[in-house]
């Protein structure tokens, strides 16, 4: 599985990754540390099979991001690993396209049955 981590935290991206490996999931893993680079890295290479994504960042947040990987008709699932997460920010990640939004702190197991509801 190829999963692109979006935040502007080093160490929450360091985060995911260990979950992703404590739950069991084999990934090739590429980072970004807003939208902005995370849009580039979609539109410049061959695209990840789910782009994990925090909500707030600079330059470009996560609803941003996946309004705009909409725009350009770019085919990839995304889910929100977010700190924040509030009945209309869940509402606006469904209405945007998001897969899922998990809150921080997570466990690797909610992570893990998030990505096998990607099938």
């Amino acid at each position: 599985m190829k999963v692109l981590i979006v935040d502007d935290s080093k160490a929450m991206r360091m985060i995911v990754k260990r979950a992703l490996r404590s739950a069991g999931v084999e990934a090739e893993v590429s980072e970004a540390e807003n939208g902005r680079q995370a849009l580039d890295a979609l539109l410049g290479s061959s695209l990840p099979d789910v782009v994990l994504c925090d909500w707030n960042m600079p330059e470009m947040n996560g609803l941003e991001l996946l309004r705009r990987i909409g725009e350009e008709n770019i085919r990839v699932k995304l889910g929100f690993v977010t700190s924040e997460s509030t009945e209309e920010m869940r509402s606006q990640a469904r209405q945007a396209g998001a897969e899922f939004l998990i809150s921080k702190p997570f466990t690797p197991d909610a992570l893990r049955q998030q990505l096998d509801a990607l099938g």
